[in-house]
């Protein structure tokens, strides 16, 4: 998934195709950072699926792998 893709699905004016491709959005937004660098509700957003186990830190992944 592309950033502008992402944010599309993410803002609601691109028509995601399912549930899980929204998450794939949203977990791109944090994975590339752009969640944390586009306006304060994407970071909110954010957190708030980090929080409830939708979503994961970028970094998260590392420590499951290792």
């Amino acid at each position: 998934m592309d950033n502008y893709t992402a944010v599309a699905i993410a803002e609601g004016f691109e028509e995601a195709e399912s549930e899980e491709q929204i998450i794939e959005a949203w977990q791109h937004l944090i994975d590339t950072g752009l969640a944390w660098e586009l306006q304060g509700s994407f970071g909110r957003q954010a957190v708030r699926l980090i929080d409830a186990g939708i979503c994961h830190h970028k970094s998260s992944e590392h420590v499951a792998a290792a």
